[in-house]
């Protein structure tokens, strides 16, 4: 190592690049309006707009199942230059759909786009890995709070333990959940930006924090959703024990897509019963 890279990892942590020269309350010169009307000029696009209530489908099983379904339509005016959204049919509802989104910036950077193109309600639904084991996976949590163990979030709020889900939003998608079968879990996760350095220490820190499970977008989600005040909700489908048991990474039918469908099915009732008591 050299001396000036010993002075670098000398210095104090609040000179870490991560956590200075934020200033939260200043717009961004960057903006996802700007991206989006290049990207359509570029691409030739039709004007339109993204359905207002979308997905984030980070494993990419509930995107793979609907196409092999024949159940998902290319959305045609989608300029995003990372992704292709997909519409489908939820009850008699059309909701945008995007996989493979893994991680909190990829996913923050979607949240921006889908926002500034129509959505009204992001929701996230993403494999996770079982920290506290209050029951055998798959099964689905309702993730209320997520550790800030990431960067994204660091970007958008200062620096706190944890990010949270809006409150009143909370209350509405636990009511219409109450009777979802089998039972969904509320409770924290544990964001990371590095799924392969989930030591055993780390692993009980997080079980001593009451965390249920482990994943890599909600913290990041929940910092962007309060700083632009956007409501976003993210699950957690809880399907392994980080490859330590046997059977892990068992998913459910068509891994897994079929209880989550269920799952955005009430939280699309949900999101339309509110939309329509609110407009009365």
């Amino acid at each position: 190592m050299s001396d000036t890279q010993r002075e670098a990892n000398s210095a104090p942590l609040d000179h870490a690049p991560l956590l200075r020269n934020k200033h939260y309350e200043a717009p961004s010169v960057f903006s996802p309006e700007a991206l989006l009307k290049v990207a359509c000029l570029q691409k030739s696009l039709p004007a339109g707009q993204v359905p207002e209530v979308c997905v984030l489908d980070p494993d990419g099983d509930i995107l793979r199942d609907v196409l092999r379904r024949e159940q998902a339509i290319r959305h045609a005016s989608w300029a995003c230059y990372h992704t292709d959204l997909y519409q489908i049919t939820v009850g008699e509802v059309s909701v945008g759909l995007i996989g493979n989104a893994v991680g909190g910036s990829f996913a923050v950077l979607l949240a921006e786009q889908l926002f500034a193109s129509g959505c009204r309600l992001l929701v996230s639904i993403t494999s996770a890995g079982q920290i506290l084991p209050t029951r055998k996976p798959p099964y689905f949590v309702l993730i209320d709070r997520a550790l800030r163990d990431e960067g994204t979030s660091l970007h958008y709020l200062p620096a706190s333990k944890y990010a949270f889900l809006n409150q009143e939003l909370a209350i509405r998608v636990h009511g219409v959940l109450k009777d979802f079968s089998p039972a969904v879990a509320r409770g924290a996760a544990w964001t990371t930006d590095a799924p392969y350095r989930e030591t055993e220490q780390a692993i009980a820190y997080a079980q001593g924090e009451g965390i249920l499970a482990v994943e890599m977008e909600a913290a990041s989600l929940y910092a962007f959703a309060q700083a632009r005040q956007k409501p976003v909700v993210c699950f957690a489908h809880v399907t392994n024990q980080m490859g330590t048991g046997e059977g892990d990474f068992e998913k459910g039918e068509s891994d897994g897509s079929v209880d989550a469908l269920r799952l955005l099915a009430a939280i699309v009732t949900a999101h339309v019963e509110t939309r329509s008591s609110t407009a009365t």
